[in-house]
């Protein structure tokens, strides 16, 4: 007779969703080495300024949940819209996924105490166009006054 087998053991994965205006950033993390990609470059790699925005959610979480950011790979895809609505959606799904991972309160109370937006996402959008003008708000002149 045969010995039972193991079960393979399921691996932990999650994927969030960060939106900011037209950009849509989905993040995966999973356990790994601590290599956190955006849009298949490492972070270091973007612009002074974007990586500074990209690793805000990462500067937050350090003192929380420390040693844990090295045992997760995070790997982000940003979609749509411009250059910085991606760097935001992709900030913003950061945040998420590291809450998710991690199930802290701790963690979470200090993103909202920071800055509300690494959890909340930006629900202001363009107002629509009204008719018998080129803009939403901006009207006709009259030139005979």
């Amino acid at each position: 007779m045969s010995a039972k087998t193991p079960l393979k053991e399921k691996k932990k994965i999650f994927t969030v969703r960060g939106i900011r205006k037209e950009s849509v950033a989905r993040a995966t993390i999973s356990a790994g080495t601590g290599i956190i990609t955006i849009n298949k470059k490492p972070v270091s790699l973007h612009s002074n300024f974007h990586s500074l925005i990209l690793s805000e959610p990462i500067v937050v979480a350090e003192p929380i949940i420390g040693d844990e950011l090295k045992k997760i790979d995070l790997i982000v895809i940003s979609r749509g819209g411009g250059a910085e609505g991606q760097i935001e959606a992709a900030r913003l799904a950061i945040a998420k996924a590291l809450v998710k991972w991690t199930k802290s309160a701790e963690l979470k109370n200090a993103y909202i105490k920071y800055d509300k937006t690494l959890l909340v996402a930006d629900t202001r959008r363009k107002e629509a166009r009204k008719w018998g003008d080129s803009k939403a708000r901006a009207r006709r002149q009259k030139s005979y006054r």
